[in-house]
């Protein structure tokens, strides 16, 4: 499941880049690596519990993923770059 999660997340950022050069989509990029990174930390955690722990670590990892690809789009639609300061911010 990670690894389908990251490439999901690797064609996400691929297509932010193809979008333009402009702060807003730094800063989606931004969004999408600091979430990822958030996520993934949260499954390692996962990895060492089991049971109920293990599931809300897996769910709290998803809605993070979730999160940064909304708010990179809204950076993105919107060309506001301090989108990624309200993220870095809620993390």
């Amino acid at each position: 499941m990670k690894i389908v999660m990251k490439a999901v997340g690797a064609a996400g950022l691929l297509a932010l880049a193809a979008c333009g050069g402009g702060a807003d989509d730094k800063a989606a990029e931004n969004i999408e690596a600091m979430t990822e990174n958030r996520a993934d930390a949260l499954e390692e955690a996962a990895d060492n519990t089991s049971g109920a722990t293990e599931d809300a670590l897996e769910d709290q990892a998803d809605n993070v993923r979730e999160m940064g690809e909304d708010k990179a789009e809204e950076a993105d639609d919107k060309d506001d770059a301090t989108v990624e300061n309200q993220v870095a911010n809620a993390m």
